[in-house]
């Protein structure tokens, strides 16, 4: 997938500013292990770091084209299914190619046809192209923000990266966060498209380009939700949903390095690995991975969002399918060790052993494998939470993966209750959402209550989860595909109606009809059990004293923005989490704030 990073500022010679731009393409080391390089100009600084995937031995970049003053410069991430037809399209066009990268095409489809050659690709992608004869530097971010981009816009210019630290490790941008950031913080899945914590940075947003110029820096959306009646029956889009799945892994299994999917044994994983495995062009048996906890089988306790354990169906589904399979089993209480690693691979503070637990999955798949299938985006689109099936017929007020939380702003120091509101920035973030919901003329009020549930879910919730899956496997070299995120498939569930998707009354209905000469029937009847976690004595009891240190820690820039009595209560209480859909539990995520806090040296302006 690779990093890329850059500067442009139109006052400053950056050629003299080697030092510096190397530095911020450096930070993306673990996005990109194969290969990385610089180009600089006047103006412009673009760096890449690169993980070979599709033409291994060539697709170096910065790619350029074109002479000393008309040249094009591409820093790019992310991988363009359909390259190859592009390819030949553009051949036809007269544009000469010199290597077999996506990364060429993407350059030539943009000396082709401008800034409108992002709407011609399937994929995921970011990337910044400078044109010199325009004067023009264009970003581009691919339609669900799968792959990130984010920029920080100083006055005569600006900073731009994969990841925040590759801005911080400018010294022109000061890592400050404000009352905006710390709602992000301290809340799970509501965060607006765009904003990105620091204060100062934002992202591209999903579906939108960024074009910057002497006269100014201009958004524009190529790519958005469109509601319309969906026409055809349930037989017919089950047919249509099967057809879909097909083409979209036949079109994502093209790779020139080890390839490989993740398999917890639930419905969404089980359905790529079968459509993979069933490929009639693999050389072997297709390479599977899961995840489990020592001694899970004596820790493991049900709750709303983890309704039973992997291991069982992913051994069913491996039979089945006679994949190569390897089970990576993890310590519980080393998750502890690992979270400084993880709070780095995110530059925000994360999730706690959810990250932790991924990212040890993903250094292990990376000894086998350098591409991944993975199952996100499956639950978003075709309704696959428990709070989909549990929504009130009544106006929302808040986020569905909200409920059972109680007062969010009780874990807030009384100084920081004066600028900071979280109940209310959480109620007005998700009438915010609502406002952008594209609605239907005539839909009924039910129709209209599950378009909003799935426009949050897309937009909300979903950039969430690949956040996360993107730095713990980006901080291991590893590129994860994600089939269920391909636009076209996105926006043909966008308006299937909540009747077939529930088919049969159960969850992703519509799905398990389109699969279920795939798998065994126990496989494609199991409901939704969330990704494991930790539940480890030992674990839980390492975090709890790690938060008494921190408490009575005087230096500990965490605690002045906690409530010591309510995090107190908490550490001695037995409950972990409130056994509802969220949040996921406050005490590893207060260690990592104050770990934030520290090592990034944040100042903290609300």
């Amino acid at each position: 997938m690779s990093g890329i990073a850059g500067w442009l500022d139109w006052q400053r010679d950056l050629t003299t500013e080697l030092p510096t731009i190397r530095a911020m393409t450096t930070t993306m080391t673990n996005r990109g292990p194969d290969d990385g390089g610089v180009w600089t100009s006047r103006h412009v600084a673009l760096g890449h770091r690169r993980l070979a995937v599709i033409d291994v031995s060539g697709g170096t970049q910065p790619m350029l084209d074109g002479d000393e003053d008309s040249h094009t410069v591409l820093s790019f991430s992310g991988e363009i299914y359909n390259y190859r037809e592009l390819r030949a399209e553009l051949r036809g066009r007269g544009q000469v190619f010199r290597t077999d990268s996506d990364a060429e095409v993407l350059l030539r489809a943009y000396r082709e046809w401008g800034e409108e050659c992002v709407t011609r690709l399937y994929g995921v992608f970011a990337f910044a192209i400078w044109d010199e004869r325009e004067r023009t530097l264009l970003l581009g971010r691919d339609r669900l923000g799968v792959k990130p981009l984010y920029y920080a816009e100083y006055d005569g210019g600006l900073l731009f990266g994969s990841e925040p630290k590759a801005v911080l490790a400018n010294p022109l941008f000061e890592p400050v966060v404000d009352a905006d950031g710390l709602v992000d913080v301290f809340v799970v899945a509501a965060k607006r498209p765009g904003d990105a914590v620091f204060r100062g940075l934002r992202e591209v947003r999903p579906g939108y380009t960024v074009r910057v110029t002497p006269d100014g820096t201009r958004q524009r959306r190529y790519w958005s939700l469109r509601s319309a009646e969906h026409e055809e029956n349930l037989a017919d889009t089950t047919a249509k949903v099967r057809e879909l799945l097909e083409t979209v892994v036949r079109e994502q299994l093209v790779s020139d390095a080890p390839f490989g999917a993740l398999l917890s044994g639930g419905l969404d994983s089980s359905v790529l690995c079968a459509l993979a495995a069933a490929d009639p062009d693999g050389t072997g048996p297709l390479e599977t991975y899961s995840v489990d906890f020592a001694d899970s089988e004596t820790d493991f306790t049900a709750d709303a969002l983890h309704i039973s354990r992997d291991a069982p169906y992913v051994s069913a589904v491996v039979a089945h399918l006679g994949t190569k399979h390897t089970e990576v089993v993890l310590d519980a209480p080393a998750l502890l060790e690992e979270m400084g690693t993880t709070l780095r691979a995110r530059d925000i503070p994360g999730v706690g052993d959810l990250d932790v637990s991924l990212y040890l999955l993903f250094q292990e798949v990376r000894k086998h494998a350098t591409v991944v299938f993975s199952g996100e985006g499956s639950d978003d689109i075709f309704g696959g939470f428990p709070w989909f099936t549990a929504v009130s017929p009544e106006p929302a007020k808040s986020f569905p993966w909200s409920a059972g939380v109680g007062d969010r702003n009780a874990v807030l120091s009384a100084e920081l209750r004066a600028h900071l509101d979280l109940n209310s920035a959480v109620l007005e973030r998700h009438a915010e959402a609502l406002r952008e919901v594209p609605r239907l003329d005539g839909e009924s009020a039910a129709g209209r209550r599950m378009r909003e549930m799935f426009y949050v879910q897309l937009t909300r919730f979903l950039p969430f989860l690949l956040d996360r899956k993107d730095r713990m496997s980006m901080a291991s070299g590893l590129e994860v595909r994600v089939p269920f995120c391909d636009h076209r498939l996105v926006e043909y569930l966008w308006n299937v109606p909540w009747s077939q998707k529930y088919t049969g009354q159960q969850e992703k209905g519509l799905l398990r009809d389109a699969v279920a000469d795939l798998l065994p029937e126990k496989v494609v009847r199991r409901k939704k059990s969330g990704f494991p976690f930790g539940q480890n004595p030992e674990y839980l009891l390492a975090v709890r004293d790690g938060v008494r240190d921190m408490l009575s820690d005087s230096t500990s820039p965490a605690r002045q923005l906690f409530d010591e009595g309510t995090l107190r209560a908490m550490v001695d209480s037995d409950a972990w989490s409130n056994g509802t859909y969220s949040p996921p539990p406050v005490l590893p995520r207060a260690l990592l704030l104050d770990a934030w806090l520290r090592q990034y040296r944040i100042a903290v302006r609300p």
